[in-house]
């Protein structure tokens, strides 16, 4: 029998502690795996000149970077301090569909998120990471207040 992974949707802020801790403790409990994933929202820009696009490729490897260092690492060295197996990736792109895509591919058994603090005009009109992920994550998700 092969262990269970959960997918931790990390925002890597103050709020997503308890998200992190929630995931470390249930799959601690179950001996579980965490797969970490931060998603950096990136939209395509068609009218780009040659030159933008080099400039805006290179600022992204460069968010990536920083991101991975100052929010995937750590988070993968508090789970393995816990006791627990741990990766993580940094993904570019729309948060609901990369988890949800990353969560088919990983085969999990569950997604953890933390649940949206905002009460923005567009969170409310066109939903959050949260209550999207509800609707089209292919296994049980869990929104940690």
């Amino acid at each position: 029998m092969s262990q269970e992974l959960f997918v931790v949707a990390y925002e890597g802020d103050d709020d997503s502690g308890s998200l992190l801790d929630y995931a470390i403790a249930r799959a601690t409990k179950e001996g579980a795996a965490l797969h970490i994933v931060h998603v950096l929202e990136w939209s395509p820009y068609s009218f780009l000149t040659p030159q933008e696009v080099e400039e805006r490729h290179a600022r992204r490897k460069e968010e990536l970077a920083r991101a991975k260092s100052a929010i995937i690492d750590p988070a993968i060295d508090k789970a393995s301090a816990a006791g627990v197996t741990a990766s993580g990736e940094m993904r570019y792109g729309q948060v609901v569909e990369l988890i949800a895509e990353i969560a088919t591919a990983k085969s999990a058994a569950m997604i953890f998120v933390g649940r949206s603090g905002s009460n923005s005009m567009a969170a409310r009109v066109f939903g959050s990471v949260p209550l999207g992920l509800a609707q089209i994550a292919p296994v049980p998700t869990v929104i940690v207040p």
